[in-house]
Formats: structure tokens, sequence, C-alpha cells
């Protein structure tokens, strides 16, 4: 699933290339996706301004003046740009059109998602019980510690726990914890305030620099342009179980956490 990096290098591209534009033409290839696409969208955007696009954790807020389209990525979906009227292929299942240029969905598994809301998108269900920015001034090992006491789930579970910290995925908490020398399982309640203020300065690090990369292309993911992201060349212990550990030189471990592959080096992550 494409995480915060991913997204943000996403709309990056897109708000550069279209905000300001108006809209010409929707089209609904497959409205079949997590929630089904709106069959008036077409009617509801023609014509709007899109003002600019903003993200919170994995969403991307397309703002126009009568309300916001809300889009998800899904599992393996993408928002790429191409030359409106251009051969599509049988994955993309919505189009946007801004003069010449369009924007489509194309999302294979179909988990990925395009809604429209007239209210404040802040308002909006799938918005409203998310939790803070790890990019943002209030993320920081004080806040961390403080939301931490108490908690007894590992403390990769409470890094991708959305309804705490948004946009923190299955690599990227793997990546962070790496650079914290802290193991996966540890008991979230018991990180003490340096260990907490060690782990929000690597999950700054991690992101940012995943960011600069154009994120981490490990199936489908590609930005707006088609470009693949190139972050996984520097992936210290996600999908590297049995390798050496690029410090340590110890083999890297893989387990199972809530039902997915958790990577750790267990010489370097105490």
């Amino acid at each position: 699933m494409p995480e915060l990096p991913e997204v943000e290098v996403t709309r990056r591209g897109l708000d550069a290339r279209l905000a300001g534009s108006t809209v010409t033409a929707v089209t609904i290839r497959d409205p079949r996706l997590r929630f089904p696409v709106p069959s008036d969208l077409p009617r509801i955007l023609d014509g709007q301004r899109l003002r600019g696009i903003e993200r919170r954790g994995k969403y991307l807020l397309f703002g126009f003046a009568r309300g916001t389209l809300i889009a998800h990525l899904g599992m393996s979906g993408s928002l790429r740009l191409a030359a409106h009227g251009a051969p599509h292929d049988a994955h993309e299942r919505v189009e946007i059109a801004f003069g010449a240029v369009a924007m489509r969905l194309r999302d294979p598994r179909r988990f990925g998602l395009m809604l429209w809301t007239a209210g404040e998108a802040a308002a909006h269900p799938l918005i409203a019980g998310l939790g803070i920015e790890p990019l943002g001034d209030e993320f920081d090992g004080s806040w961390l510690f403080r939301a931490t006491r108490g908690r007894t789930a590992a403390i990769k579970s409470a890094l991708m726990d959305s309804h705490l910290v948004v946009g923190i995925g299955n690599v990227y908490a793997a990546e962070s914890l790496f650079r914290a020398g802290i193991r996966p399982l540890t008991p979230a309640g018991r990180l003490s305030r340096t260990r907490c203020g060690r782990l929000a300065a690597a999950v700054r690090e991690t992101l940012d620099e995943a960011i600069r990369a154009g994120g981490s292309s490990l199936r489908d993911y590609v930005d707006a342009a088609g470009t693949p992201g190139c972050f996984q060349l520097r992936h210290d212990v996600y999908g590297r179980a049995g390798e050496p550990c690029r410090k340590c030189g110890t083999p890297i471990r893989v387990s199972r956490l809530a039902q997915r592959s958790s990577f750790h080096c267990p010489r370097c992550q105490r």
C-alpha cells in the first residue's frame, strides 16, 4: 500500500500541474472501488476550478469552490497524468480532464476511493478520526511519550495506528524502528522519554528521505508522471530477511505482527 511518502510525492506532482486548472470532463470507467464512485461526479466537477491539493494521512484532498474531492490510492493504486484522449488500460477507473491534461486513477485491486463532500473535508467520517501528522510540528518525542503511556501494544503497531499518527505503514515503521534501534515488538508504553525522542526523530528523518527519493516502489507504485520511486534501494530491513544487516552484519529477521511481516536486526534493535 502506498504510504505517506508515496502519497505526498503524488500530491506534489499533481498540484504543480493541476492547481488553478478547470475541470472540463469526468469519465467514470468503473465505479466499483472501496466505496462506489458517485454517479453524479461528472456533473458536480464540470466547470469547477481546482484550488489546490492537500494531503491528510494517506488521503488526497482536492479543493474546489463547492467542496472537496477525497481520494485514496488503496493497496495498489496511483494517480497519473496523461494527455486527454490518450489510450487507457483496463485498470484505469476514473479520469478527470483539465483541458488537454487528464488525471487518471489506476487501481488494479480496486481498494482505492474517490468521493465528494460538499462540507468541510476535516469533518468527513474518513478524515475526522485521523491522528496527527508525523511531519507536523506537534509530532516529537514528548508527544510520542505522552501518547504511548499505558499502551501495551507493540510500538510498531502503535506507529501504524492511524487514529494515533497517520501515514506510517509497514515499510516506514520498520525502517524508522531500525534507525532508532528499537525492536518492533517492544510494548509502546515501556519506551522511555529518551527512546521516544530518538524514534520520533527517526520517523521524520525516514519519511523526509523517502519523499526526496520519490517514495518506495515495491509493486505498482509510480508517481504522477509514471516514474517509480527509489527509496526501496535504501531499505535497511524491510524485505531483507536473511540478508546481512548493513550496520553489523547480523542476518535480518522476519516475524509476524498483526498478520504482517515484520523485519528487524536482532543485534542493532533492542
